[in-house]
């Protein structure tokens, strides 16, 4: 994944967040409305950004989980 859809996806965290620390210290509903809306299509935008990304790689589904060694645990 890019360094840019990291950026936008901090981006948006950081406006939820305020969605919720607005909430909780009572700033006017209109406020908090336009940054859950803002951070609803942050969200929206960093999913497509993401889901666009031209990403290739060389793991397959029989690599499994790299840190974690399967092992004899669904035997």
């Amino acid at each position: 994944m890019k360094a840019s859809a990291m950026i936008l996806i901090a981006f948006t965290t950081v406006i939820l967040l305020t969605v919720v620390i607005f909430s909780a210290i009572n700033v006017p509903f209109g406020w908090v409305f336009v940054f859950t809306t803002f951070g609803q299509l942050m969200l929206l935008l960093s999913v497509y950004r993401i889901l666009k990304d031209d990403y290739q790689t060389i793991k397959t589904f029989e690599d499994l989980y790299e840190d974690h060694d399967i092992g004899d645990n669904f035997r």
